[in-house]
């Protein structure tokens, strides 16, 4: 390393100190042990794009995801609409949601016309901590129950360990009706 690259090495990471610095300082009202826990292995660089994410988060407004867009998404009820409008909307739909980092998973046991019922009832509603922090994404599991999770998305490894720990039967696994590609997957 030259000279130079040493001087705005020194300055880089004086100003990563100054960053972490304001970071603590505006992280304070929120503060508990856990921030302190959690930093101590992180590299100047991690801790600061931590604490970062931190600090969205306690700031972040709690809405109904319907209202994270603007204008507000208003779904028709799905008995509303035929199979194939209720299709073309559903993907308009889940790519809406991915444009607001919103990621759903599991759905492949759901028909499409189930698939949008979920959104329309249980995720437009929802109040969540509406937080952009890049490379982060709001995960939406689309399983209501342990045995459809069990049944579908568990790995062998899983399912092992489930029966292990609570000494039940398993249910058959099965390969979901409705493979899709949703964006995020």
């Amino acid at each position: 390393m030259d000279m130079r690259e040493t001087h705005r090495h020194a300055i880089d990471e004086v100003e990563m100190m100054l960053v972490n610095a304001r970071l603590r300082d505006e992280l304070e009202p929120y503060r508990d042990e856990s921030i302190e826990s959690s930093t101590k292995r992180m590299t100047l660089q991690a801790e600061n794009e931590y604490l970062a994410s931190m600090l969205a988060w306690e700031r972040a407004p709690a809405l109904p995801i319907a209202d994270w867009f603007s204008p507000p998404m208003h779904l028709l009820p799905p008995d509303a609409l035929g199979d194939s409008q209720l299709s073309h909307r559903l993907k308009q739909i889940v790519d809406q949601l991915y444009s607001k980092n919103i990621v759903l998973r599991c759905t492949d046991h759901l028909s499409d016309r189930e698939l949008y019922t979920t959104i329309y009832r249980d995720i437009l509603p929802c109040c969540e901590k509406m937080v952009e922090v890049p490379g982060k994404a709001l995960e939406w599991m689309c399983v209501d129950d342990t045995e459809t999770w069990l049944r579908y998305y568990a790995s062998a490894v899983e399912r092992r360990r489930h029966q292990e720990e609570y000494d039940v039967e398993m249910p058959p696994a099965e390969t979901p009706k409705f493979q899709r590609q949703l964006p995020g997957n």
